[in-house]
């Protein structure tokens, strides 16, 4: 079970979890579902680090 870092939806299914995006900070591997990665994407593409979103 993947769950997202920001929402905390999970997901079951492997499938579904492909366009999820993964990221580290601080060394801590930090995974996104999709819904919350298509609403922070300029934040990710700026390599902000998710508290400041």
């Amino acid at each position: 079970m993947t769950t997202c870092d920001l929402c905390g939806r999970q997901e079951q299914d492997g499938a579904a979890t492909l366009t999820w995006t993964t990221s580290v900070e601080n060394g801590r591997r930090r995974v996104f579902c999709d819904t919350c990665s298509r609403e922070h994407l300029r934040a990710m593409e700026g390599k902000l680090d998710s508290e400041y979103w």
